[in-house]
């Protein structure tokens, strides 16, 4: 079992290796495509699950990386679309459950790391959803990109 889970790798942009073995790369989307400006866009994860309901037991991942769907107003068939997916209309209950899973599948003392945009939704609204607020984040100087971390704490 590896002890990092990444539960919407999509294309893997953020990582320095693609294929890194401490990580499981979970996705589930496969798409093989060009983007509008002829870059390719490939995503081949390792598993296919559904990030709310996964086939995990408890306290499994040492650390598990949550960078889901963030946009509401963008067409299903757009280069955005396909690289970052989209939200369904009831998002809340999609990333609230999505993120209760995430918790469920931690270890005690656990890190979830959270990337998260505010194109469509800000950060307050999303804690407000998700019912918590994380131990700390921080964005890119000059754009709308946070990067939060939560801890499962040992009663969860």
């Amino acid at each position: 079992m590896k002890p990092i889970l990444d539960v919407c790798c999509g294309s893997k942009m953020f990582y320095f290796d693609k294929e890194n073995p401490l990580v499981h790369f979970n996705d589930i989307r496969e798409l093989s495509g060009t983007l509008c400006d002829g870059r390719k866009l490939e995503i081949h994860p390792e598993t296919n699950w559904d990030f709310r309901y996964l086939p995990v037991a408890d306290n499994t991942y040492h650390m598990v990386v949550f960078d889901p769907p963030h946009l509401l107003k963008v067409g299903e068939s757009s280069w955005l679309a396909k690289k970052y997916g989209k939200l369904p209309v009831d998002w809340k209950t999609y990333l609230k459950r999505g993120f209760d899973e995430r918790m469920r599948v931690l270890k005690p003392q656990g890190t979830l790391i959270f990337k998260w945009n505010e194109t469509d939704i800000k950060q307050a609204e999303l804690f407000e959803a998700l019912e918590t607020k994380p131990v700390f984040g921080d964005r890119g100087r000059g754009n709308k990109t946070y990067w939060f971390v939560f801890m499962k704490e040992d009663q969860q």
